[in-house]
C-alpha cells in the first residue's frame, strides 16, 4: 500500500467515526508529513512510495487503530 492510499483510508475512517483529521505535509522533513488524527499524531513517509509492513503497522499503532 502506498502512503497516499493509507492517507485516503485514514480520512475515510476519521469521517466515519466523527474524528478530526489534519494532514500537515509542511511539518515533516523531505517527503514526510505529520498526520494528526483524534488528538494522536504520527509521521507518514513519502506518499508516492510503497510502505513497508512494519512502517504501516507503526502508523496504525501510533494512531491507536487496528488493522481490522
Amino acid at each position: 500500500m502506498k502512503g497516499a492510499e493509507l492517507l485516503r483510508r485514514l480520512q475515510r475512517i476519521a469521517r466515519g467515526r466523527g474524528w478530526k483529521l489534519e494532514w500537515r505535509p509542511d511539518r515533516g522533513k523531505g517527503s514526510h508529513g505529520l498526520l494528526v488524527m483524534n488528538g494522536r499524531r504520527t509521521v507518514i513517509p513519502d506518499l508516492k512510495a510503497e510502505l513497508k509492513k512494519g512502517t504501516f503497522h507503526s502508523v496504525l499503532t501510533d494512531l491507536g487503530i487496528t488493522v481490522a
